[in-house]
């Protein structure tokens, strides 16, 4: 049996009191690579917001990484976090400390204590993205593409099972889009579960995969038409 990253069922998805998303059905099995598009205002940010915790799950069934949304409490939410890969259109790098530190500014922050284990793991993530040489610099001394990979490094740390990408390429020229997209490639192939929102259709045409579209207050599966 395929095993289940992300399922919900007949969930609605609400911003605080107003109805985003309604009769939401979605399974992600483990290995995917899921293309979630949808125009602005459409509910993907919601929906994201949703499976991180950041917005209650209100109505309907949800499971996200052996995690129940709907029974989610707000101390949970540091522990799902840590199975999730979060992965922001605007870096959300620490402006004041160079990559490494960011890295570990995580890894503390969620629990790891050993300084050598620590510092390995910050050397494996970058490596996976590219990134190794530049640790000792800071954020703002790094191209978009370069922050963004090292956005999508820490999003590994703690070597999480689904990584929800939002908008990860949205800030980003077409050429440097390419390359984030084949770190992600990679990172999928190595057996990684990818959540993927995005507006960029040419990605989508490049790099086919399964696509949910959120459109009309619904959230449903693409049928890709064979170019």
């Amino acid at each position: 049996m395929e095993e289940m990253v992300l399922e919900l069922k007949d969930a609605s998805i609400f911003q605080k009191e107003s109805l985003v998303l309604s009769e939401v059905n979605i399974q992600v099995t483990k290995g995917e690579f899921v293309y979630l598009i949808g125009k602005t205002g459409s509910g993907k940010s919601s929906f994201m917001k949703t499976l991180y915790g950041d917005l209650p799950l209100q109505k309907g069934e949800g499971k996200i990484v052996d995690f129940d949304l709907k029974t989610l409490k707000e101390n949970d939410i540091p522990f799902l976090r840590r199975k999730l890969g979060i992965v922001f259109q605007d870096f959300k790098l620490l402006p004041d400390r160079n990559i490494n530190q960011n890295m570990l500014f995580v890894l503390k922050a969620t629990g790891w204590k050993d300084q050598a284990k620590m510092d390995a793991q910050v050397v494996d993530v970058l490596e996976k993205v590219g990134m190794k040489t530049k640790g000792f610099k800071f954020p703002h001394e790094l191209s978009g593409g370069e922050q963004q990979r090292v956005a999508i490094a820490r999003a590994l740390l703690n070597d999480p099972e689904l990584i929800l990408a939002d908008e990860p390429t949205g800030n980003l020229d077409p050429q440097t889009s390419v390359e984030v997209m084949k770190v992600l490639q990679e990172i999928n192939k190595s057996g990684r579960t990818i959540l993927m929102a995005t507006h960029d259709y040419a990605l989508i045409l490049k790099y086919p995969s399964k696509t949910i579209k959120c459109d009309s207050n619904k959230v449903f599966e693409v049928v890709q038409k064979a170019v």
